[in-house]
């Protein structure tokens, strides 16, 4: 009997992947959103215990199923660096419904990005291994990814220490550690997809322990991904997380699936020139759609600060002042840093 195989080549499933990174976009605007109402409530409550908050939690998780179905089809480095689609989405949802100005810097980053993203899905590199259970296995134990493995370990427990230890909470050590779980979660996603894929087109994969060892890395790295980048977005503006950690994600992203699956095994240099070009101007366009987002000035000039314990409602309230913008918040993010 011959054993099931899975071929990629370079088609791949172009709703998923779009249908799961758009949903992603929602997830950033609306965890910001989220934590922007949990910190102007007189009684704050934990951010889990918002129905808005988990409402984000759906639509990521909603989101993640189109990339899981994408990871059967396709290989890492093509589906990973089209994140900038949830960044596209993100802006695009921020300005219909969190009241942002429509820039002329978000056209041109927009125009940077597709053009990114048509450089790197055209010069992908024709992955045409054949995957099978068998083989990720032998990949597991393989040395180049022992050594990764190893190396990732060490980094997660070393900024983990300064994390909750020396309560340094930086965005780029919280966002690299949750790019080290992105490593080893499209590792494990790519596998259980492609045992799936298997399952369904030949025989049945589902029997070999590796596909539950793989079953429980993704769930595991999932979890502590969205506990990381909860936090990013909770101390920091979207303006700042989305952009970083997009890069971080691309570069371990690739990283991992060229260690694990040997994907830019075939690759011309031409291809993998081209192809590297095409991140870095995604990686452009990304930093141009969001670098002035979080420095645009209210649109009224008052601080509306809610509900007051005792105090009869007012619609606004504003300091007696000469200046048209006294008391108006230029940057809302800073405020909300510097309450928390």
């Amino acid at each position: 009997m011959a054993k099931p195989r899975l071929v990629q080549n370079a088609p791949f499933g172009g709703k998923e992947i779009s249908s799961g990174f758009l949903s992603s976009g929602w997830y950033y605007a609306n965890q910001k959103w989220s934590h922007l109402r949990l910190m102007r409530q007189a009684n704050q409550k934990p951010f889990y215990r918002s129905k808005l908050w988990w409402c984000g939690i759906i639509l990521m998780g909603t989101g993640e199923m189109g990339n899981f179905a994408a990871y059967g089809f396709a290989s890492i480095m093509v589906i990973a660096p089209l994140g900038n689609v949830a960044v596209i989405g993100s802006a695009v949802i921020s300005v219909l419904f969190l009241k942002e100005n429509i820039r002329s810097e978000g056209i041109l980053g927009g125009t940077v990005t597709i053009a990114g993203i048509f450089l790197l899905v055209t010069f992908a590199p024709s992955v045409t291994q054949e995957l099978t259970t068998r083989k990720i296995q032998n990949d597991l134990v393989s040395w180049q990814f022992l050594i990764y493995v190893v190396v990732a370990v060490i980094t997660f427990c070393i900024l983990l220490y300064f994390h909750k230890r020396r309560k340094v909470n930086h965005i780029v050590v919280l966002l690299t550690m949750v790019a080290l779980l992105a490593s080893l979660n499209v590792i494990s996603v790519k596998a259980v997809a492609t045992m799936i894929a298997l399952s369904v087109r030949s025989n049945m994969q589902l029997t070999y322990p590796v596909f539950y060892i793989m079953l429980i890395l993704m769930v595991l790295t999932c979890v502590f991904q969205v506990k990381f980048l909860n936090q990013a977005m909770k101390l920091y503006s979207e303006a700042e997380v989305i952009p970083m950690n997009y890069v971080f994600f691309t570069i371990s992203a690739v990283v991992a699936g060229a260690i694990f699956y040997q994907e830019f095994q075939d690759a011309s240099l031409l291809s993998g020139f081209m192809f590297l070009f095409g991140c870095f101007l995604s990686f452009v366009g990304v930093f141009i759609i969001t670098r002035k987002r979080g420095k645009e000035c209210l649109t009224s000039f008052y601080i509306d600060y809610g509900h007051i314990p005792g105090k009869k409602m007012r619609s606004k309230i504003q300091p007696d002042s000469n200046n048209l913008s006294y008391g108006s918040l230029c940057y809302e993010g800073d405020s909300v840093k510097a309450q928390s």
